[in-house]
């Protein structure tokens, strides 16, 4: 069965009004006809509909049921990934989406090879993002999409995280501490992880993290990509904490 998502405001009594792009990919890309039956999502709710009128800017559906979803994991992952070149933040969200994070925050650090100062395009970029986010989150069943904030320097994601708990920062030169070690003190339901860029964190900025009571870890003995890191840190979190042990 087909998902959609919509906002509270599309909602009214026993029907749902589908509006903007999703109009378009029900009517000529999935072809879907009267009477049949799709999924939709409204902060966390999940409806079953049927479509009942196929108009040119809208569809309005019916409502047959609605349940609370359960499709989050108990963890919330804030991924702060360090940007990337070409199109590798396109399969961080993706990934990430399907994996269970919550929240994307894109970080610009010293050696960020990619740097965005205009900010028509970093908008632009942005909004690229939160789209792959939405088809993620439609594909894998989430009952909500996940949020993808704007571009932040190092300094201000200090910042943002200085009275924060439970922030993890996979590291390649750390050896000693594990993620699985790392996560026994973990407290609460929300998760900090934060990824370096391609060319890694420089030291001061690890020191920086240290300040603020990031522990550094490590994924193991093999140096893993930037657009591979986040993936199995999220993946390693969830199994531990989360919902993806559950036989």
């Amino acid at each position: 069965m087909h998902k959609f998502f919509v906002d509270t405001n599309q909602i009214s009594e026993n029907n749902i009004c589908i509006l903007g792009k999703d109009v378009k990919h029900i009517k000529d890309v999935l072809r879907l006809r009267l009477n049949d039956k799709i999924e939709i999502s409204v902060e966390g709710i999940n409806y079953i509909c049927e479509i009942q009128e196929i108009l040119k800017d809208k569809i309005i559906t019916s409502i047959l049921s609605k349940t609370l979803g359960e499709n989050e994991p108990p963890i919330d992952i804030i991924l702060y990934q360090g940007l990337t070149k070409g199109n590798k933040m396109d399969l961080i969200i993706q990934k990430g989406t399907e994996i269970g994070v919550k929240e994307f925050y894109i970080i610009s650090t010293n050696r960020s090879i990619v740097k965005i100062k205009d900010k028509k395009k970093e908008k632009s970029r942005v909004e690229r993002l939160e789209l792959i986010a939405e088809e993620a989150s439609k594909q894998s069943k989430r009952d909500y999409i996940p949020e993808v904030k704007g571009i932040l320097s190092f300094k201000d994601m200090i910042n943002l995280l200085r009275y924060e708990k439970n922030i993890i920062v996979p590291y390649e030169d750390e050896k000693n501490i594990g993620l699985k070690e790392a996560l026994k003190d973990i407290s609460g339901g929300r998760i900090h992880l934060i990824i370096g860029p391609e060319g890694g964190f420089e030291l001061y900025e690890i020191e920086k993290l240290k300040e603020i009571g990031a522990k550094i870890v490590s994924l193991g003995p093999r140096i893993l990509r930037t657009e591979t890191a986040g993936f199995v840190a999220a993946t390693a979190i969830l199994y531990e904490l989360g919902d993806l042990g559950v036989i």
